[in-house]
């Protein structure tokens, strides 16, 4: 009779700690409007449609228009990304999910703060709930 109960509990147990999925960081530092990336930058316009490849990233259709939060600060040999989170009437179940996409899908079209500061990533900026 203990076996099945030891089998639920750490069946629980696992629920709790796997909720969170840590993937690779696309940069070690990002720049932001405050230091919790609370403001948002700037709203800009995408180009063209883009599927997010994974968790860390959004899916944008071509046309609607995005929050940015925050920009990360690329690598040598790495792409650029930016977060964040689309907005549209068409698309409303999509609306307040933050997530990465390619800076160059879209075009600024309205910049809200310039004065930002650069902060660390941390792994936390690319974990999947």
């Amino acid at each position: 009779m203990r076996h099945p109960l030891v089998i639920v509990l750490c069946a629980w147990t696992l629920r709790f700690t796997s909720e969170a999925v840590v993937v690779e960081k696309l940069a070690d530092k990002k720049m932001c409007g405050d230091e919790e990336c609370s403001y948002v930058l700037s709203m800009a316009t995408a180009l063209d449609d883009f599927i997010a490849p994974d968790c860390r990233f959004i899916n944008i259709k071509k046309e609607q228009k995005v929050y940015v939060y925050s920009k990360l600060v690329p690598e040598e040999g790495a792409g650029v990304f930016w977060s964040g989170s689309v907005y549209s009437e068409r698309y409303v179940d999509q609306m307040g999910i933050i997530g990465y996409f390619p800076a160059t899908l879209v075009e600024e079209t309205q910049r809200f703060r310039e004065d930002t500061v650069e902060i660390p990533t941390t792994n936390t900026d690319f974990s999947c709930a």
